[in-house]
């Protein structure tokens, strides 16, 4: 009865180590629909666990009347959050969301529905020929669904171009203070 007990008191104490070495991460799948962007063959599916990337930053586009928010990989996070060049495999997500007036807090404005769900993406193999060697998919929303932008990315890497000094990305991490 001894070894048996023994063996017992063993097993508990393997499963007890096993389980605290474990890091219990909670994470989301954003479950996007299976959509290409034309030319550069950016797919959705590449950010599908974009609701678990950490915020870098918000701001809000007064010509599109629009609040976006901007999210980082794990690794676009720790480089933005050390105010360093943003390495391969860097993705920033931006949501931009229509608003409306707060029910409750009629002053203030709140997000009403997400409008577009932007990405680019550091991939130097796939974007050499792109400034800063960043792919870039835009998947605007109309009627309850997602669709590819139809124009493709031209503006985009125009636009990013604005952006150079900060390594085609136009926001800077946010931090609290």
């Amino acid at each position: 009865m001894n070894s048996l007990k023994a063996v017992a008191v063993f097993m508990v104490l393997i499963f007890t180590v096993s389980c605290s070495n474990k890091e219990n991460k909670y994470s989301v799948l954003s479950e996007v629909p299976d959509l290409t962007m034309p030319k550069n063959n950016l797919n959705f599916k590449e950010i599908e666990d974009y609701k678990n990337y950490k915020i870098i930053g918000t701001h809000f586009r007064t010509d599109k009347n629009e609040l976006r928010y901007i999210l980082a990989n794990d690794i676009a996070f720790k480089a933005s959050n050390e105010n360093k060049p943003f390495p391969e495999g860097s993705k920033i997500v931006k949501i931009g969301w229509s608003t409306k007036k707060m029910a409750n807090f009629n002053p203030a404005l709140e997000a009403k529905e997400v409008q577009r769900v932007e990405y680019m993406i550091k991939d130097s193999k796939r974007f050499s020929k792109n400034p800063g060697n960043w792919g870039y998919a835009r998947f605007v929303k109309a009627n309850g669904n997602y669709k590819s932008w139809s124009k493709g990315t031209v503006n985009c890497i125009v636009c990013h171009n604005l952006a150079k000094d900060n390594g085609y990305v136009f926001t800077k991490f946010q931090k609290l203070y």
